[in-house]
């Protein structure tokens, strides 16, 4: 087989990427490890920022996100049974969208079937060749035997444990890790949300985060233990941690109900350096991945696969390939500052077994701060709804 295009990770990443070449005449096929209904099974953060849902209109797959997602204006920060309010629009002019990651995958699966354009499921055994020479090529096994795509270029948008990274030898690729001593308890259920707005909540007994994905449907998240096993919170223990961390306007306007989903997520901040290997392409969670305090995992993807299309298109319409030779570059000194914005959010917020009387009196002094201090919300604004590309 034959492609311009090897995208392997039938992510949302991906996908949007696949169709935004689609559009351009660009030939790609897409390769993914499970079927489609595991990937759309996957529950995933919605918070938008406007260069993703920018992309999505570009790739024509915009009109169900733009009748059902939420557009948020704002968002609130709590602490000491009190919450203030983050005005985007009023410190940016620019709101962000809450859309959920399975309906947005969901848009492009279909977006893609629509046309026509190749996608494998069941891929395995994925191994990436010649990166470093003219003429790439991928092969796989989708259960009859190993296949071979030969392609000009490779995207890996595979995940952290996909192959794309590993690919780049050990003596090129330097890893940029931090473990966060805590994980992110979620919690989905059909009850319609605390408030319109998310909710960012910081307590003595730990971090909670109050968000939705529709008028019907709910995410709650809290701060807990890495070592706790999942079991041990039932849906009653959850509600009932969950309100002691919200003030009490919050916890007491919360509709509780039976959880759909749950599961603990451990947090890290990680990037991969160089994002670039001859013709392979690093995107979103194969070279960085980042706490979801300031939801922007999805995001830093969709910056990613801006530079990558762009790269993409100028090299095959305008025979300039400096877009792609300067990539890793650029996104990468996009990604450091989502990765500071989510890091310094993490800190502010949650708690940590080590610290000290005095670093919490900092904690309260930085959120006394950001509340009474105008340049300091736009600042938290501005690094919110999306730096520009």
């Amino acid at each position: 087989m034959r492609t311009q295009v090897a995208i392997i990770g039938g992510g949302p990443s991906g996908l949007l990427l696949g169709q935004l070449l689609h559009r351009k005449g660009i030939d790609a096929v897409v390769l993914e490890q499970k079927n489609r209904d595991y990937v759309l099974g996957r529950i995933r953060a919605g918070v938008l920022e406007v260069g993703f849902v920018n992309l999505m209109r570009e790739a024509g797959v915009a009109t169900r996100m733009d009748a059902e997602g939420f557009i948020h204006d704002g968002t609130m920060i709590a602490y000491d049974n009190t919450q203030f309010r983050i005005d985007f629009t009023k410190h940016t002019g620019t709101p962000v969208m809450v859309y959920g990651q399975t309906e947005l995958t969901r848009d492009l699966y279909d977006a893609r079937a629509a046309v026509g354009a190749k996608t494998i499921f069941s891929a395995d055994a994925v191994q990436i060749h010649g990166t470093d020479s003219d003429a790439p090529y991928v092969t796989y096994d989708a259960g009859d035997g190993e296949q071979r795509i030969d392609c000009d270029y490779i995207a890996g948008c595979d995940g952290f444990h996909g192959v794309s990274r590993q690919t780049i030898p050990d003596t090129i690729r330097r890893d940029y890790e931090k473990a966060y001593p805590f994980g992110w308890l979620g919690v989905l259920s059909q009850t319609p949300p605390v408030h319109d707005e998310l909710i960012y909540s910081s307590s003595d007994r730990g971090f909670a985060l109050c968000s939705m994905r529709h008028a019907t449907l709910s995410r709650y998240y809290i701060q807990v233990p890495l070592e706790d096993p999942v079991e041990k919170w039932e849906d009653a223990t959850f509600w009932d941690e969950l309100k002691r961390r919200l003030p009490d306007s919050a916890a007491d306007n919360l509709i509780t109900g039976a959880s759909i989903e749950k599961s603990i997520a451990p947090l890290r901040s990680f990037v991969t350096e160089p994002m670039r290997w001859g013709r392979l392409f690093l995107c979103g969670d194969a070279a960085h991945i980042v706490p979801p305090t300031g939801a922007k995992g999805l995001n830093t993807a969709a910056s990613d696969i801006h530079y990558l299309y762009n790269g993409l298109l100028n090299a095959y319409h305008d025979k300039d390939n400096e877009g792609l030779e300067r990539y890793s570059e650029r996104a990468l000194a996009r990604i450091w500052k989502a990765e500071r914005f989510s890091w310094s959010m993490t800190n502010m917020l949650h708690r940590f077994p080590d610290q000290s009387a005095f670093d919490l009196k900092m904690q309260r002094a930085e959120l006394e701060f950001l509340r009474s201090n105008e340049a300091a919300q736009k600042v938290l604004a501005e690094n919110y709804v999306g730096l520009p590309y």
